[in-house]
């Protein structure tokens, strides 16, 4: 198999159809053998159905069922595991990003011979609240981690065999596949592009802040030395004040009054140890959750035909 198109199905339904014609027409483009696997994350409206038809039209076309959903991230990872073509296409269905970027990536890894090919945004799409959002997320990971993220980056790449197997070595719970990619290294060529539909995201205020924490703890331990710098500091500023009113009560005479600093003092401290506390809990529920070993996914079956 010489091409493999992985797409992950959630609230996919309108889209399919216009997918699969769009991504089938752009392999052929190629005049690869090329197959099609759309993995089913477990999605409440139709897309199983639909997808279930076009594979028995289409001997080419692959499906994945999942037993529930898993997450965007673990659901890719599950069709690159299933995948078994020389180069993998990583594309969402929705038709945000053209199928047809395909023929361009192709082009680029054989003109620049690496490994993995990807898109970024020329200009993030939005409003201003996710544009401002989106561009802090890359600048406070970059800032946060030592492995550096091309900032805007999109889901569609096309992706060699051999970062493919890389990236599947990698058997930790996943929160961010995007920071696997980058750990994997390899030679990686960006290509800008421009996102085309206006289809409603997925993924809310609440799932944006949950993987940037994920991206940031599960590839960074700078909080960690945050926290012990921070705790540095302040127990030094603390000694030195506490110093200087001993002083000023032994040698000067001058009593130390003002409840109302005092109760201020204890609340940002209070609040600081919470924060503190927090962050490590984070990390030692990322170790306790990897040490039990589960598996990313669960796939209910597999429809691949001649199998």
């Amino acid at each position: 198999m010489e091409l493999s198109i992985v797409a992950t199905l959630y609230h996919s339904a309108a889209y399919l159809h216009e997918f699969h014609a769009r991504a089938s027409a752009a392999a052929r483009a190629l005049g690869r053998d090329y197959e099609i696997v759309l993995v089913n994350d477990g999605s409440p409206d139709d897309s199983l159905a639909i997808a279930l038809g076009l594979q028995a039209a289409d001997p080419r076309t692959v499906v994945v069922d999942l037993s529930r959903n898993f997450g965007h991230h673990r659901a890719m990872m599950t069709g690159l595991a299933q995948a078994r073509g020389d180069r993998v296409f990583l594309v969402d269905c929705d038709l945000e990003e053209p199928p047809e970027l395909l023929v361009e990536f192709d082009a680029c890894m054989s003109a620049n011979d690496c490994d993995m090919v990807y898109g970024v945004q020329q200009q993030r799409r939005g409003n201003w609240f996710q544009r401002v959002s989106g561009d802090a997320h890359y600048r406070l990971f970059n800032l946060l981690s030592s492995v550096p993220m091309p900032r805007n980056i999109i889901t569609a790449r096309l992706i060699s065999r051999r970062m493919v197997q890389a990236v599947l070595q990698h058997v930790e719970q996943v929160g961010w596949m995007d920071g696997l990619f980058a750990l994997a290294g390899f030679r990686q060529v960006g290509v800008p592009v421009v996102k085309g539909s206006d289809s409603e995201s997925t993924y809310t205020l609440r799932r944006k802040l949950k993987l940037f924490v994920d991206a940031v703890t599960d590839f960074s331990e700078v909080p960690l030395h945050v926290i012990f710098y921070a705790g540095f500091i302040i127990s030094l500023f603390s000694g030195c004040y506490i110093t200087y009113l001993v002083f000023r009560k032994l040698f000067l005479g001058i009593s130390v009054d003002g409840w109302t600093s005092v109760i201020v003092s204890l609340w940002f401290l209070g609040g600081m140890t919470i924060l503190f506390l927090g962050i490590i809990g984070i990390y030692l529920s990322k170790i306790f959750i990897e040490t039990k070993r589960r598996p990313l996914t669960v796939v209910r079956q597999v429809y691949r035909h001649g199998e």
